[in-house]
């Protein structure tokens, strides 16, 4: 999933926030949550890269918010280039195993250790939002983080027989060249020195990231259903002492069908941020 909303450009007196726009509000499997469709927009337009300080009223406050401003920069700065690294091992490791074993086979197997680390990393971004570093709605991170997680440790590690399934590597290849143009884009913005490149490539990339994305979760996903249906995995049948039931099976529909009103939703909503970024458009959204 891809967990999107994930929403422009480096600010000035917010340079600690400096970014060209937040994550989508996502929702997915970030690629998803209610959908894992968010998490790959996911991705993609999320203020986890940096908070500004605030100014304060009183003559001590300041001082106190100058230096938290500082140390949030600074940690900020620290998560987001350990993150790109991190999405870059991941980008090597996947060529290095497809140039000596010629096949997807096995690529996920070799890769998911890395994955998993990094991927679980991200909640972070949560607690950036918690404690105020980051001025995203925490409501949102924390749909498009979970998102993700749900798809790396709810789908495919947990359903082995699809982890060599082509979908995989669709998610996985947009995932890992999203990232690293995510972070980059976050680390060089809090660094003010965003080269153009960078800035181009974030709000370029998605076109058609976000879609292979998107199809990777989305066959995925419906690659596991048979394995939940027949083995009834994280299902809760009746009867128990709690009088609860859950279908994990039905849960995985509900999801996949969340793609549709929210992908296209998602979509046009980065390909406006594009034109806003890029090209100075003046976006007047209407009010619904």
């Amino acid at each position: 999933m891809g967990r999107l909303t994930e929403a422009a450009a480096a600010g000035s007196g917010a340079r600690a926030a400096g970014w060209a726009g937040s994550r989508p509000t996502l929702l997915p499997l970030s690629p998803t949550s209610a959908g894992c469709a968010a998490t790959m927009a996911s991705s993609d337009e999320n203020g986890t890269n940096g908070g500004a300080s605030e100014a304060g009223e009183d003559r001590e406050a300041p001082g106190k918010r100058r230096r938290l401003g500082f140390l949030a920069t600074a940690w900020l700065t620290f998560y987001n280039i350990a993150m790109t690294a991190g999405w870059l091992v991941l980008a090597i490791a996947m060529v290095r195993f497809y140039m000596e074993k010629g096949t997807h086979r096995g690529l996920y197997k070799s890769i998911q250790k890395t994955l998993k680390f990094f991927q679980t990393f991200a909640l972070l971004e949560i607690v950036h939002c918690l404690i105020g570093i980051v001025p995203t709605s925490v409501l949102v991170t924390g749909v498009q983080v979970s998102s993700r997680i749900f798809m790396v440790w709810l789908i495919t590690h947990s359903i082995k027989p699809i982890q060599n399934e082509e979908s995989v590597v669709l998610f996985l290849v947009a995932w890992t060249v999203t990232e690293i143009t995510r972070y980059s884009f976050y680390t060089f913005s809090l660094l003010d020195h965003l080269p153009y490149f960078i800035k181009w490539a974030r709000y370029n990339f998605f076109i058609i990231l976000y879609p292979v994305g998107v199809a990777g979760e989305l066959l995925t996903i419906y690659a596991a259903l048979p394995y939940v249906k027949k083995t009834g995995m994280f299902s809760i049948r009746l009867p128990n002492k709690y009088n609860v039931s859950f279908d994990y099976y039905y849960f995985l529909l509900i999801t996949m069908a969340s793609y549709i009103p929210l992908f296209p939703q998602l979509y046009f909503h980065m390909l406006r941020q594009r034109r806003k970024v890029l090209h100075g458009e003046v976006i007047v959204e209407k009010d619904d």
